[in-house]
Parts: C-alpha cells; structure tokens; sequence
C-alpha cells in the first residue's frame, strides 16, 4: 500500500501516514457543521429559545416555522449527510487514493453543504436538491478515487 502524499509536513510525532491532511480538516467541518444550523434555528427569527425551553429542545424545534424550520431542517440533513462523508475520506485515505483529489472533493462537498443549508434557508428547493446532488456526488467520487 502506498502512502498518501498529505501535502504537509508530519509534525514530531508523526509519520506521513498520521499526518492531519486537509481532507480530515473538512472532515472536522462536516461534524461541526449541523450545529450552525442548529443555532440558527433556535436563535434567529422571532422565537427565540428561552432557557426554559432549552429543558425541551426538540419540542421548541417542533413549534418552529419559517426559516427557523428550515434550519431545523437543515441540521437533521446536515447530520443525515455527514457519515458517508466522513466514511468516504476515511477510505480514499487508506485505499492511498491521491491526496490532491481526496482534498478537493473534500473541500467541494464542505463547500455544497454550506450552500445546502443556505439555499434551505432561503426555501430555494430546487438549487438546494442540485447542490445535494453535488454533495453526493463527492462522496461518490471519493470511493472512486479509492477503487
């Protein structure tokens, strides 16, 4: 098996094999990504969550409309999307798939869920199912890369 190239220096505890690439950086991003949606479900608009309410998330988030559902929305899709992901990195990493297009399908799948969420925000329904399918299609390409 050859070692992916990272494209970055290993620190002095590591080898090229545990180095952290890019690509796991956006593996990070996708994690923490559904919690922006999150907050701005339960802080934007005119309801806001009171500290009383917080005892019952999912019921304030149940009594939501307007972009504050949608945003509801979008962390669930958000949280629904993130494992193949995550998976897809993980394997194009040890299959050795090159670095450079592990990266950039990386960086274009964070990219596409950023879009999703604000095209879902802005109740744009079609544009959001093409950048879904972007999205898609990066992990696709990723398992690609590792074959």
């Amino acid at each position: 098996m050859r070692v992916p190239d990272s494209g970055m220096l290993p620190g002095p505890n590591q080898d090229r094999e545990t180095a952290m690439t890019f690509a796991y950086w956006c593996v990070l991003i996708g994690a923490l990504m559904p919690f922006a949606w999150t907050m701005t479900a339960k802080a934007g608009g005119r309801r806001k969550m009171s500290l009383k309410e917080n005892h019952a998330p999912r019921e304030f988030l149940a009594k939501l409309d307007g972009s504050q559902k949608r945003a509801d929305w979008a962390q669930q899709n958000a949280f629904e999307a993130f494992p193949a992901f995550a998976a897809a990195v993980i394997i194009a990493h040890l299959a050795g798939a090159e670095q450079a297009t592990v990266n950039l399908l990386a960086s274009i799948w964070v990219l596409a869920r950023v879009a999703h969420g604000i095209v879902y925000l802005a109740d744009l329904a079609t544009l959001r199912s093409v950048v879904w399918f972007v999205a898609l299609g990066c992990v696709v390409g990723l398992f690609i890369a590792a074959a």
